[in-house]
């Protein structure tokens, strides 16, 4: 004979393949009580709890939808907004990706037309993490943001956030497909005509552990925005153990602020395709590839320069400190670079003009400063604006509700 338990449990399955709308069950078993609900249709995106409490998440988004601070919604895959919908997230709440890798890599991903309103606030940030980590609602209700069961370096559990616009990019056509999402699955086109295209709105926003791998040398980043607009806000931003990079921006005109990049394993900030937007006070912290990754257009030439101004960077582990392609048309102000170990450089490779400091600041441990600047053939190179020094006009108390500044790494 059954026990209550088991028959609770087989319950629970039939109810879940049942097709009636708004079917509420209350099955009473003591000493348990348990409640069940079934969905409201076969194709709604939001599933009943699973074992953990998680709200999951199993469809793409067609149709305006709000996610709120009282659930843990688990993305059960590559989860996208479509176009002509909006996703609100409500300050305070968390979302989980599951485990996956390949083309079954778990993601969040904002397609072309569609939008993401996320405003957290500095005392209930937004969330997305791993569904190994331990973080709760009550965590971050009580101002507990930090993982409470993983270290910051701990990478590659999941996806990450990929926002997508119709912005200009200096690419192979007007429109290309975003890397870390398969070419099978056509909402991963990004780019276009409208520089002032709206994607929504990112404000206090921290993820977490993420960048499966989708194949080899292809992995996703903590926040990708490909071919975004300068009508979408995005501010107030934490990126901590991502495996690949932590901010990668495909083109564009998005501006940036207020941002710190945790122990990546890959490049801290990458540019590409000739972005235009400028990503204003930021800290990188300790990545395992380039500092600075910025690379110029791959199709037509486009003089109008990115801007990366008021930094503070902790080098210690990167591979060098700037890296720049002969094209790369960015504007660098007022960054300070300390923990410079050996071998890390300023990668100059572009003719005058093309990039250009301004109060570059280098806490070189040994040496001149002109040790520190070179071409990727390893010559010396002499350019104007980088300094030894320690000036720093980083603000950080504007980060200090980041689990990196609770952690003290903003010190």
């Amino acid at each position: 004979m059954k026990s209550k338990i088991d028959n609770l449990k087989f319950l629970k399955q039939k109810i879940k393949k049942m097709k009636t709308s708004k079917l509420i069950i209350a099955a009473f078993v003591l000493p348990l009580s348990v409640w069940l609900t079934a969905c409201d249709k076969d194709d709604d995106p939001v599933g009943p709890p699973d074992e953990t409490g998680n709200t999951v998440v199993t469809a793409n988004i067609s149709a305006n939808t709000t996610w709120t601070k009282d659930k843990v919604y688990e993305l059960a895959g590559r989860i996208t907004v479509l176009s002509g919908a909006t996703l609100t997230i409500q300050p305070g709440t968390i979302i989980k990706g599951q485990a996956g890798a390949g083309a079954s890599s778990t993601a969040l991903l904002i397609a072309r037309g569609a939008k993401l309103m996320a405003e957290g606030t500095a005392s209930a940030p937004i969330i997305f993490t791993s569904v190994a980590d331990e973080i709760t609602p009550a965590d971050v209700a009580a101002g507990n943001f930090a993982s409470p069961n993983l270290a910051s370096t701990t990478n590659g559990l999941w996806g990450g956030l990929i926002v997508l616009g119709n912005a200009p990019i200096s690419a192979s056509a007007q429109a290309v497909q975003i890397e870390g999402i398969p070419t099978s699955d056509q909402n991963g086109l990004y780019g276009g005509t409208n520089a002032a295209d709206n994607s929504g709105v990112l404000k206090y926003i921290s993820i977490r552990h993420g960048g499966t791998e989708i194949g080899a040398g292809n992995e996703i980043n903590g926040l990708t925005l490909g071919g975004v607009g300068s009508g979408t806000v995005i501010e107030n931003i934490e990126v901590v153990g991502n495996q690949d990079d932590g901010i990668e921006w495909f083109g564009g005109t998005v501006n940036v602020k207020n941002v710190v990049i945790w122990d990546a394993g890959d490049d801290g900030l990458d540019t590409d395709q000739a972005w235009t937007g400028t990503v204003d006070n930021f800290a990188v912290l300790t990545v395992g590839g380039h500092c600075f990754e910025l690379d110029g257009p791959e199709g037509a030439v486009n003089t109008n320069p990115h801007t990366i101004k008021n930094g503070y960077v902790d080098a210690e582990g990167s591979a060098d400190l700037i890296n720049t392609d002969a094209n790369t048309y960015v504007n660098l102000q007022n960054i300070f670079i300390t923990n410079i170990g050996a071998g890390q450089v300023v990668r100059h490779n572009a003719p005058a003009g093309v990039v250009t400091y301004s109060g570059i600041n280098l806490d070189i441990p040994s040496g001149v400063i002109t040790d520190y600047i070179k071409n990727n053939a390893g010559a010396l190179v002499s350019v104007t604006g980088i300094v030894k020094g320690t000036a720093n006009t980083f603000n950080a108390a504007s980060l200090n509700w980041t689990w990196a500044a609770k952690a003290g790494a903003l010190n």
